[in-house]
């Protein structure tokens, strides 16, 4: 079947895309750029047409900030994908892995939020940041995820009712299990004799992960004039996980 080509939502528009190196950030800065928009990708990881930065770096988030507005010429559109996830039993738990989610799943994506907010207010912009069902939904060895994808979750909605008074539109989506390295990988260090029983019980309906495409197509359509009324919004796209 012939691919048919996409509608042109953001021609012209500014894009900044984190975690873009792999995964679902990769996808979605395919997507925005063959609508029309110019982006600026950056993810810790280096590859080609991917600026490389720690965004929980205080200093270089702020660089990266400088460089992006200055590249641009401003921001019509934030995307904040990046993320990390490590299954750990609470006993293996150690105050470094939590902070480590804390600082690359909540804090960066909300201080990038604060440092854009000026640009996105100008343009009358938008945020779209990638959540979790994680957030809202108790996981066994999971409570670095958990914790940090909520604080994130809520932090969003904070931003996102004060910047709503300036015009700016701000709204997550919460995937369940999404077919990329980080998700597939997360759970590789639990030890043989964890309590699979338990992790299995949190089952989608529709069985197996999801491509990254699916979640991708869920951002762009609230980061497009599509969503123009949508704000404040949690979109879940998890294929129906049921516990």
């Amino acid at each position: 079947m012939t691919e048919q080509p996409r509608a042109q939502r953001f021609t012209d528009r500014r894009v900044v895309v984190t975690g873009a190196a792999g995964g679902l950030g990769k996808v979605v800065a395919e997507l925005f750029r063959a609508e029309g928009a110019r982006v600026v990708a950056t993810d810790v990881v280096a590859t080609d047409g991917v600026v490389t930065c720690d965004l929980a770096d205080d200093g270089a988030r702020d660089v990266f900030v400088k460089d992006a507005l200055a590249e641009l010429g401003g921001l019509d559109v934030l995307c904040n994908v990046a993320g990390i996830q490590k299954f750990a039993e609470m006993s293996t738990l150690t105050a470094d892995l939590l902070r480590k989610h804390f600082d690359v799943n909540a804090l960066a994506p909300i201080m990038l939020t604060q440092a854009f907010a000026e640009a996105l207010v100008e343009s009358q912009g938008n945020v779209v940041t990638v959540a979790s069902i994680s957030a809202q939904m108790a996981q066994p060895y999971n409570a670095p995820y958990n914790s940090s994808k909520a604080a994130l979750l809520l932090g969003m909605r904070s931003l996102g009712v004060e910047l709503a008074l300036k015009g700016v539109r701000v709204n997550c989506v919460s995937p369940g299990g999404i077919a990329t390295p980080m998700v597939e990988s997360a759970a590789a260090g639990l030890p043989a004799d964890a309590n699979w029983d338990l992790i299995a019980r949190s089952t989608s309906v529709i069985p197996g992960f999801m491509p990254p495409s699916d979640v991708a197509e869920a951002l762009l359509y609230l980061a497009s004039d599509q969503a123009a009324s949508v704000t404040g919004a949690n979109l879940v796209v998890d294929r129906g996980v049921v516990w």
